[in-house]
């Protein structure tokens, strides 16, 4: 694969805390971007939001990466946020080789994640609030797990969309589901911590780490659409079904 940097800056692999000597599993957070921008990427807004998701699958037993990119726009055909996650699979793989690898992205971030799925060593993918349009490739996520979740206040990108893109993906991995968080947004402020629950519960599980949820394994069991639509539940009702 070319390098990304070969036409512009180089995108950047940063580890969250610690690394551990042999990880069992490691996680990739991609943060949300531009649809058309050839700025350089920095640690803006859209970089700090995913830093609650990096410290909530960091563990003893994970290496947790957040990856930033050379620009802060998608770029149409250029696709560069796309290259930069895919340059950031190969890397990892090679610095860790045969653990698994957990992608999580918010908005374009979510995109670039669900894009780059096809990669060695990816086994699970999260993406919030995901900018994803008509015709997306699902094939690269035969295989593998998928959660997408989409605020119902949504002003940015479509829950249409990803519920559309959700029905694809069905069609290839049958480890497909899609949370409705209801009453926020964008931003994942207002249920902020149900939106970390999730993506902790998923990508922990998923990596064996922490055994795999009941609330996401029943809605990926359960037939297209119904395990598309499923009301993200708040985390005190989610102790109270487990207890």
């Amino acid at each position: 694969m070319p390098d990304p940097s070969d036409d512009g800056p180089a995108p950047r692999i940063e580890p969250f805390g610690p690394v551990p000597a042999s990880p069992r599993g490691v996680v990739v957070v991609l943060h949300g971007g531009r649809s058309r921008s050839r700025e350089p990427a920095h640690r803006g807004l859209a970089y700090l939001r995913m830093l609650p998701f990096a410290r909530v699958v960091k563990t003893r037993e994970t290496a947790v990466y957040l990856l930033r990119y050379r620009f802060r726009g998608w770029n149409d055909g250029a696709r560069d946020a796309l290259r930069d996650a895919e340059w950031a699979v190969t890397e990892l793989g090679r610095v860790h080789p045969g653990v698994p690898i957990a992608l999580v992205g918010h908005s374009m971030g979510g995109r670039a994640a669900l894009g780059a799925a096809g990669g060695d060593g990816v086994v699970a993918v999260c993406a919030l609030a995901p900018w994803v349009e008509a015709a997306e490739p699902v094939a690269q996520l035969a295989g593998r797990a998928v959660v997408i979740a989409h605020g119902d206040r949504e002003r940015m990108t479509d829950p249409a969309g990803s519920y559309a893109y959700a029905v694809h993906a069905k069609q290839v991995t049958d480890r497909v589901a899609r949370f409705d968080v209801l009453g926020d947004g964008h931003a994942m402020l207002r249920r902020a911590g149900d939106w970390s629950s999730l993506v902790r519960r998923f990508v922990l599980g998923e990596l064996g780490i922490e055994p795999i949820d009941p609330e996401i394994a029943n809605a990926m069991a359960e037939p297209s659409p119904t395990g598309l639509r499923v009301e993200l539940r708040k985390r005190d009702q989610y102790k109270g079904a487990a207890s």
